[in-house]
């Protein structure tokens, strides 16, 4: 008899053990499903920053199809007026905070107080985002190309060099991860920007 209360009890406590482990495991990957689900969406803000950078620079205007109304992302705030129709984004891609008094007049960091991202994401769709992601582009500097003539007519060799951070925010408002990238664009050429490997 005592012999069955122990088999009971030792399969009772090895029953247990296996259904928290297994709760467990699957609490584990459904946080890493949405890890990699927030990544993903990090990942699609810095392409789409750096195809709105390619398109900014080619027609040193913001591409129509950004302008129209629910279009994804969406650009907030008011421009400060340097360039018509006025637009921080296009200014800042441009280059006219270059030298300036505020040569980085925006973040994107939803920790930070007063935070305006240059563009919003809403992932996968506007209509039912799971994530909204702000993104916030910075020019950090112009170079000439290294043993390259310095044809600054035809922009080809001038390097200008800009971050694209985005930070992705899941739908009960909390940030779950940032992600950034450096790349290289050339105001000309085929390969206009590339993303540069950073230490």
């Amino acid at each position: 008899m005592l012999t069955v209360l122990m088999l009971t009890i030792i399969l009772t406590v090895i029953g247990i053990a296996a259904i928290t482990t297994t709760s467990l495991d699957l609490w584990m990957a459904g946080g890493e499903r949405m890890r990699e689900s927030a990544v993903a969406s990090e990942e699609a803000c810095l392409s789409s920053g750096v195809a709105l950078i390619q398109q900014v620079l080619e027609n040193a205007a913001m591409p129509a199809q950004f302008m129209l109304a629910g279009a994804n992302p969406s650009f907030p705030g008011a421009g400060f007026g340097m360039v018509p129709p006025a637009n921080t984004l296009v200014d800042e891609i441009m280059g006219h905070f270059e030298g300036g008094l505020t040569p980085d007049p925006d973040t994107a960091d939803p920790n930070t107080v007063g935070n305006a991202p240059n563009a919003i994401f809403y992932l996968p769709t506007r209509l039912t985002p799971v994530y909204t992601v702000n993104m916030d582009i910075d020019r950090l500097y112009k170079r000439h190309v290294v043993g390259g003539p310095a044809e600054f007519a035809e922009g080809i060799n001038i390097e200008i060099l800009y971050r694209v951070t985005c930070y992705a925010i899941n739908a009960s408002g909390q940030p779950v991860g940032s992600l950034s990238a450096v790349y290289v664009c050339y105001m000309r050429g085929p390969d206009r920007c590339q993303r540069q490997n950073v230490g």
